[in-house]
C-alpha cells in the first residue's frame, strides 16, 4: 500500500526555525515569488486602468493641478514661497515626483492584501508578493511623470545637473521605506478596514509638512519639525541632486536612508512572522 507524504501545518514554525533560517526562508520565498510579483503587478495595472477614461493621464494631470494652484496662491500673494534657485514649476514638480513615488506606493501596498480579497482567504501563496508588486503601480506612475519632469525642464530650459545620473540610486531610501511601511500598514489594514482611508489624509497632510512644493526652511517651527521629518530628506536629497548637483544635507540625508532600512528590515521579519495569520484577519 503506498503512502503519501504527509504535510504538517504549524502555524508557528516561522519562531521555531531560528533567527537566521528566518532571514534565509524569507529571501528564498521573496526570491521565489518572482513570477507572481509580476503577474500580481500586470493583473493590479490593468484593473486600475481597465475602466479609466483617462488612465495613465491622471499620473501627469494631478501634479500639474497642484503645482498650478500653489502657482495662482504665490502670485496672488495668499502664499509667500520664497527663492527655489530655479524656476518655481521646475523645483515644484521634481519634487512632486519624487514625493508621489512615497504617496501613490505607500497607498497601494496599504491596500494590496484588503484588495486582494478571496485570493488571500483560499490560496496558499506568499503574501510579501502582494506589497512588493503594488509598489510597481507607483513605479510605472514615477516613470510617466519622469517623462513630465523631463518636459518641463526643456521648455524653462533648465539643463539638469550631471548628478542626475544617482537618481535611481538616490530614491532607493524612500523605496524601502514605502515598502517597509507598506508591510505593516497592510497588516493593520487587514484588522481596522479605517487605516485604507486614513492613509490618504495622512499623506495629503504630511505632503504640507514636507519641503516639497517650498524650500527648506532654515528657522522657526517648520525648520524643526523638520528635523524630525524622515521622509523630508528622502525627497530633497534626490531633488537637489538633480537641480542642484550636490545635496544640501548630506548628514541628514544618510540617517534618513539608514531610518528607512531599518524600518524595511523590521517590518519585514514581522510581516513574515505574521503572515500565517493574515487569512484569518481578512
Amino acid at each position: 500500500m503506498a503512502t503519501g507524504n504527509v504535510v504538517v501545518y504549524e502555524p508557528d514554525r516561522a519562531i521555531k526555525i531560528g533567527f537566521l533560517a528566518q532571514w534565509q526562508e524569507m529571501v528564498v520565498e521573496l526570491v521565489k515569488s518572482r513570477e507572481l510579483i509580476w503577474r500580481l503587478f500586470l493583473r493590479d495595472l490593468q484593473a486600475k486602468y481597465k475602466q479609466s477614461l483617462l488612465g495613465v493621464a491622471w499620473a501627469i494631470i494631478n501634479p500639474l493641478v497642484t503645482i498650478g494652484v500653489f502657482v495662482y496662491l504665490n502670485s496672488a500673494g495668499v502664499l509667500r514661497i520664497g527663492s527655489t534657485g530655479v524656476p518655481y514649476v521646475v523645483f515644484a514638480i521634481v519634487g512632486l515626483t519624487i514625493w508621489n513615488l512615497f504617496a501613490t506606493g505607500i497607498s497601494a501596498a496599504t491596500n494590496s492584501i484588503v484588495g486582494a480579497g478571496p485570493l488571500v482567504t483560499k490560496i496558499n501563496f506568499p503574501k510579501v508578493s502582494l506589497v512588493f508588486s503594488s509598489i510597481g503601480q507607483s513605479l510605472v506612475e514615477f516613470g510617466i511623470r519622469l517623462i513630465l519632469t523631463a518636459i518641463i525642464l526643456f521648455i524653462y530650459k533648465v539643463m539638469p545637473a550631471w548628478s542626475v545620473i544617482f537618481l535611481p540610486l538616490s530614491i532607493l531610501p524612500i523605496l524601502f521605506l514605502t515598502i517597509g511601511l507598506g508591510f505593516i500598514l497592510s497588516l493593520l489594514a487587514g484588522v481596522f478596514r479605517d487605516v485604507v482611508n486614513a492613509i490618504s489624509l495622512i499623506t495629503t497632510f504630511l505632503m504640507f509638512l514636507t519641503p516639497i512644493l517650498y524650500p527648506s526652511p532654515k528657522s522657526g517651527v517648520a525648520a524643526k519639525l523638520l528635523v524630525w521629518n524622515p521622509i523630508a530628506q528622502l525627497v530633497v536629497g534626490p531633488r537637489d541632486l538633480v537641480i542642484f548637483g550636490k545635496l544640501s544635507n548630506p548628514l541628514g540625508f544618510l540617517w534618513s536612508a539608514l531610518f528607512a532600512l531599518i524600518v524595511f528590515f523590521v517590518f519585514w521579519r514581522l510581516f513574515y512572522l505574521a503572515e500565517t495569520k493574515i487569512a484569518e484577519r481578512i
